[in-house]
């Protein structure tokens, strides 16, 4: 349906956002805002929430800034956004946080905190909006370190767990009026990656591509390994966790 809903779009020459309000986590940071701009080219209303107190101001090309909602909001805290999702037609997990080499036990939570259990209580909260009524989607950006190396160990567990977590919750959240899409990206340029192989501009753009063509799993990365072991990895987690786990 969604899928039929975007070659309506594109068939009557209207933006595919239109009309539709996203609000996306990680708004500060480099995907974030190159996401926020691609998605109001698409004519979507932005929320931006951000753990900055700054003010965030994003450009168009001809330089005018992108009109947004900004909230602030911290990990741990998410139930307070819960007024806010209710207003969304569209939620993207996309915050994060790399500490790279280190494994102290405050990096340990940090990283569980922020890239696992943060977005799982996300999803959870949205889901929970979710009342048939209007079609709602949420994207959550994993990483393709759920199944390689991403010379960073504490990156890698959470992300892992991130990715287990996701994949065991959809089995129950995933409906016809709540449609679940996992991002899956290499290496892009940003601060928690300086050295990425790929620009932030690059990935939104290529995410938004594949949403336009329905996919639920949007991959993004120069590594062709990942094109098939990442949905290898889905199915077989979908398959084992159906097996043998039950509905609360």
């Amino acid at each position: 349906m969604a899928q039929a809903e975007a070659i309506a779009h594109r068939c009557m020459g209207l933006p595919r956002f239109q009309g539709r309000t996203v609000a996306l986590t990680g708004a500060s940071g480099s995907l974030g805002q190159a996401l926020l701009q691609q998605l109001d080219a698409e004519g979507a209303q932005l929320i931006a929430l951000t753990s900055s107190d700054r003010p965030l101001r994003i450009e168009r090309a001809n330089g005018d800034p992108i009109p947004l909602e900004q909230v602030r909001w911290s990990v741990g805290q998410e139930q307070a956004l819960s007024d806010v999702l209710a207003r969304a037609d569209i939620l993207v997990i996309n915050h994060g946080v790399n500490c790279h080499g280190e494994r102290s036990p405050e990096a340990i939570v940090r990283s569980l905190e922020v890239n696992a259990l943060s977005s799982w209580r996300l999803l959870e909260l949205y889901a929970q909006q979710d009342d048939g009524t209007r079609k709602r989607e949420v994207w959550i950006n994993t990483s393709e370190a759920e199944i390689q190396a991403a010379v960073s160990p504490l990156y890698e567990i959470s992300k892992r767990l991130q990715g287990q977590l996701l994949s065991l919750r959809s089995l129950d959240l995933a409906t016809e009026t709540f449609r679940i899409r996992r991002l899956v990206l290499g290496p892009f340029r940003s601060a928690l990656n300086p050295i990425g192989l790929m620009s932030a501009q690059f990935v939104a753009r290529e995410i938004l591509r594949q949403t336009h063509w329905g996919l639920g799993l949007v991959i993004v990365t120069p590594n062709p390994l990942t094109y098939l072991l990442m949905p290898l990895a889905t199915l077989s987690r979908w398959a084992y966790f159906r097996l043998v786990s039950s509905r609360p």
